[in-house]
């Protein structure tokens, strides 16, 4: 019945709740547009067909994704007004440019892509799709400017009298290498989180012989994109590793389970604490790698938790500065695994479509797929906010002096539960209408946006 504790798990919930369909989307919208784009160049029905079925799955995933992420910008002021009052100076012009420039474009277009075909000349129609791309991808450079600034705040003074964060250097803010980093990462994971999707769908139909020039053409494009976006999460997650190092050691330090300042530093393949969490009991170490994967060298220096610690204490006062290891050491060894898992199965069914694969055992299991980047995002973002504990803001606000001080532990909890009953409803319905249409396949998402479409008075272009 914690104040603190509550508010933390419902703003957790409802963030991986909705973090859900970002990635999704970021990586969806623009490969609709690209079948889009090539149905417009070569007229053939096939990528008609799959920009119709793709496309229909991509609506639920937004229709959704949308009314969650409204729900987080109540509860900065809900739960965390004193958190929303330090930094609303900084914090909110990115989150304005996100609706002004990105949400309302998405949004609009979203429309006009839907209710448009037939309606419409093909080439406005085909805009709008990649209209929708676009917005959805703003949208997310200019939130994770915003969420890079609570890692590595820049750009700001606080003003004596009223203790506030202000805004001082806008460019700082979206020149934030944190920023550019977390967009890179999110992007790559967004077109691998799209393309086993795609996989995934593809290969249920494919294994029962249905619609087999569809999903043939559609396994061979998320093949290829998976495995160069899967490739690309490597050397962005390293990038931000190497930039974690130098901002946030402690992050860095919890990831690893590295207690003691070393030099060179050892990684860990496996670390065995005891129950207080606070001490290494076993573990297996690589000499050298965790040096070179911080420095890309194998002798520099990597400051340890305990060292940290201290020094914490002597700059920000008495008080645990060190995350919940369990949480961070575990949560970036499943999100590795995923990667690699992703790679590999990228890898074998690059091979295995050099040849008819139709009557291949294996694609019956390959829906499962699905589940590797959503496992991955999920512990990423996971990792990257509970590594930063106990800063809301880093080294300026903790989250316990965040919180909002005249809520009741009752009100947080009635929130919390009636948070989770209606996402739990929100996930049922997710999961049964993309699963509906995904095995409906693309016969029945063919004439729905003509047969529904108001009439526009645009005349359409052959």
């Amino acid at each position: 019945m914690n104040i603190v504790v509550l508010s933390r798990l419902q703003f957790g919930l409802t963030s991986i709740y909705h973090f859900l369909f970002i990635p999704l989307t970021l990586g969806l919208s623009p490969l609709v547009a690209y079948m889009q784009t090539r149905y417009y160049q070569t007229k053939d029905e096939t990528y008609h067909r799959m920009t119709k079925f793709w496309g229909k799955l991509l609506l639920i995933n937004i229709a959704i994704g949308v009314v969650t992420g409204i729900v987080q910008e109540f509860q900065f002021g809900m739960n965390w007004s004193t958190y929303s009052r330090f930094v609303g100076d900084i914090f909110g012009a990115p989150l304005a440019l996100e609706s002004l420039m990105a949400f309302f474009l998405e949004s609009t277009f979203i429309g006009v892509w839907i209710f448009g075909e037939g309606k419409i000349p093909d080439r406005i129609h085909l805009a709008a799709i990649w209209l929708v791309a676009i917005g959805a991808t703003l949208s997310a450079l200019w939130i994770l400017f915003a969420n890079a600034w609570m890692q590595h705040p820049v750009g700001y003074i606080i003003n004596p009298v009223t203790g506030r964060a202000e805004l001082t250097d806008f460019l700082a803010v979206i020149g934030n290498p944190k920023g550019w980093l977390f967009f890179w990462h999110t992007i790559t994971a967004g077109f691998a989180t799209a393309s086993f999707f795609m996989i995934g769908i593809s290969a249920y139909h494919l294994a029962r012989q249905q619609f087999i020039e569809e999903f043939r053409r559609s396994l061979r494009m998320a093949v290829l994109v998976g495995l160069i976006a899967s490739s690309m999460l490597f050397f962005s997650g390293h990038a931000q590793g190497q930039y974690v190092y130098e901002t946030q050691p402690m992050k860095f330090a919890a990831i690893e389970a590295h207690w003691e300042t070393s030099k060179p530093a050892s990684f860990s393949i496996l670390t065995i604490g005891d129950l207080s969490g606070k001490r290494e009991v076993w573990s297996l170490r690589v000499p050298y790698l965790l040096s070179f994967l911080a420095c890309n060298n194998f002798t520099c220096e990597v400051r340890g938790v305990n060292d940290l610690q201290t020094e914490y204490q002597a700059k920000y006062g008495p008080g645990d500065y060190i995350p919940l290891m369990v949480v961070t050491y575990w949560s970036f060894r499943i999100m590795m695994t995923m990667g690699l898992l992703m790679i590999f199965s990228s890898l074998f069914l690059l091979f295995a479509l050099r040849r008819l694969i139709e009557n291949a055992k294996w694609l019956r299991w390959m829906p499962w797929s699905i589940a590797m980047p959503y496992i991955a995002n999920i512990c990423g973002w996971v990792l990257a906010e509970m590594g930063r504990q106990p800063w809301i803001v880093q080294g300026l606000l903790t989250v316990e002096d965040g919180v909002t001080p005249n809520l009741t532990p009752e009100q947080v909890l009635l929130s919390l539960i009636v948070y989770a009953l209606l996402y739990g409803a929100l996930a049922v319905t997710m999961l049964y209408l993309t699963r509906k249409f995904a095995i409906a396949g693309p016969d029945s998402a063919m004439h729905e946006s003509v047969d529904v479409a108001p009439a526009f008075s645009f005349s359409q272009e052959e």
